[in-house]
């Protein structure tokens, strides 16, 4: 995929995604602003941004893992009726992720755009960045807000608070520290040591972070048969953060990342555990399967080799899950 230079589309891909061994490095993300109840500005960025209903629009991509975090919070949240959300998706020889139809009215303003890249050059004319999703739209300044996923959702957690419908705090003060560091375990091993996996380009490399992957599916198997969630007996960040590599995992991952020392399916623990999450009220209407393969399998996809998309597995996790076992967090 291309990127933006200087504000102009560019198909060369120039911006390194690989250190000098090989290994797949994750870059980071150019808009850090933070929606916040009163408008104050957050841990990054500037101020000026306060949670409105109606405001900000949401845009994301079935086939993305980071985007599927910020459309679950979006539902987790209660927020379908306060952000509007915007697919994308990647075409053949096209810009980046486009708009599912030509002429997206951008709004708050009166352009459309066939391209995301478009919004971001409405936001800053002479930007020099990947352009990614999910991307987080003010409509009102005509600004991208953020396009750090790690960061929308706590902002959809906590900034929301008297706009939407109440519901839990996904990371509560006191259980923060212990979700930072499981999310940065998570991070360094799964949600990027799938893409280590699938996108290194030298053995070592990939042998790594292969070993890497399954350390940690191992270990957080193994936590899983003597606690419901991640963090005790309620779901937090942790797991929301962990739910859209696993659902890809034996579809996509196992097959095209080269991830193929055992399926999720093989952990008793991690495939009743998944299967949980998955049953969640409004959790399976955001993940869809099929469009998550054909948006990684097909000609478009980031290992779209033939375009050809595979047909399993078999969808099984409605199933009855066991983790009633675990006592439930009051």
């Amino acid at each position: 995929m291309g990127h933006l230079q200087d504000g102009v589309w560019t198909h060369e891909e120039q911006l390194v995604e690989h250190d000098g061994n090989g290994a797949y490095v994750k870059r980071p993300s150019k808009f850090r602003n933070w929606v916040t109840p009163t408008g104050e500005a957050g841990p990054t960025g500037t101020d000026g941004f306060v949670a409105e209903s109606g405001r900000y629009v949401l845009y994301a991509a079935t086939s993305c893992p980071w985007a599927h975090r910020a459309v679950l919070y979006r539902v987790l949240k209660k927020l379908e009726n306060h952000i509007v959300l915007v697919d994308t998706e990647q075409k053949v020889n096209g810009e980046g992720w486009g708009f599912t139809e030509n002429g997206h009215r951008v709004p708050g303003t009166k352009h459309s755009a066939n391209w995301l890249h478009e919004v971001y050059t409405l936001s800053d004319p002479g930007c020099t960045t990947r352009v990614t999703v999910p991307t987080l739209w003010d409509s009102r300044t005509q600004t991208v807000v953020s396009n750090e996923s790690s960061e929308i959702i706590r902002m959809f957690d906590s900034a929301f608070v008297d706009v939407a419908e109440s519901s839990p705090l996904l990371c509560p003060d006191n259980l923060r520290a212990e979700i930072d560091a499981m999310n940065t375990f998570v991070l360094e091993n799964i949600n990027n040591g799938v893409n280590k996996c699938g996108r290194s380009t030298s053995q070592n490399a990939y042998d790594e972070a292969f070993e890497d992957l399954f350390d940690a599916l191992d270990a957080l198997e193994e936590r899983l048969g003597r606690q419901r969630y991640l963090i005790g007996n309620s779901p937090t960040e942790a797991d929301w953060r962990l739910y859209p590599n696993l659902i890809r995992f034996d579809p996509i991952y196992f097959v095209g990342y080269r991830c193929n020392l055992r399926r999720i399916v093989d952990y008793p623990n991690l495939s009743n555990y998944l299967r949980d999450l998955y049953q969640t009220p409004g959790i399976a209407e955001v993940s869809d399967i099929d469009g998550m393969k054909a948006g990684t399998f097909g000609k478009a996809g980031p290992i779209g080799w033939d375009g050809i998309i595979p047909r399993g597995p078999e969808n099984l996790l409605m199933q009855a899950h066991d983790r009633s076992r675990f006592p439930v967090a009051a």
